[in-house]
């Protein structure tokens, strides 16, 4: 089993959940980028293994307004988080990152992808192996499409790392938001033994090298 799934299992004995819960669901056709009260912003959707891992970096950047964990590019409607964890639904953790891009660019949000996980294995981050935890931008229109094109050729020529690049970009087919507890996951669980061992030292890193970039 995941390490990841494991401590899920061990939590959920801890968590009281509301009988009338009903997750929600939100799906984003392909190029329908402004599902937000303000027109301004656009969305980049990216999968880095651990959503938790992912929302935490982005929600720390000057001109993020909004992170949203969910999945994304499956075959399963409104999946579990435990079905995700199989990984035969197809879906891949993701974010869905709101921005400004008048403070920060679409490239800017690329740079930060490359230099927060590693897009040189296949299927797995770390100890979180499978496809749920895949490498993958998911892009919502032909500008993005070409953009992460060129960002990977060139993340991949610079040499940054020594095996090939195999990070999947994908059309935005379908997005469903996780459920509730996996919102702001780092913010709301910093003991949790998976906060703090994996997630921190990450944001500490990351931290160091974007002060520049930082809320």
């Amino acid at each position: 089993m995941k390490i990841k799934f494991i401590i899920f299992v061990i939590n959920s004995f801890l968590i009281i959940y509301n009988t009338s819960y009903s997750q929600k669901i939100k799906q984003h056709e392909m190029g329908n980028i402004n599902e937000t009260n303000n027109a301004d912003l656009e969305i980049a959707t990216f999968g880095t293994g651990c959503f938790w891992c992912t929302e935490a970096v982005y929600e720390r950047l000057n001109g993020v307004e909004k992170v949203i964990s969910g999945y994304s590019g499956g075959h399963v409607k409104n999946p579990s988080y435990k079905e995700v964890c199989t990984g035969t639904t197809g879906h891949a953790e993701v974010t869905e990152i709101y921005f400004n891009p008048e403070i920060i660019s679409y490239e800017e949000l690329l740079d930060v992808f490359w230099q927060t996980h590693d897009p040189t294995t296949l299927n797995r981050q770390g100890n979180d192996i499978g496809t749920q935890y895949r490498s993958v931008i998911f892009y919502s229109n032909e500008k993005q499409k070409k953009t992460a094109e060129e960002s990977k050729r060139n993340i991949d020529i610079s040499g940054t790392f020594k095996d090939r690049v195999v990070t999947e970009i994908s059309p935005l087919i379908n997005f469903y938001e996780a459920e509730d507890y996996h919102q702001d996951y780092f913010k709301n669980n910093p003991n949790q033994p998976y906060c703090s061992v994996i997630i921190a030292p990450k944001i500490k890193k990351f931290t160091a090298k974007y002060q520049d970039k930082l809320k």
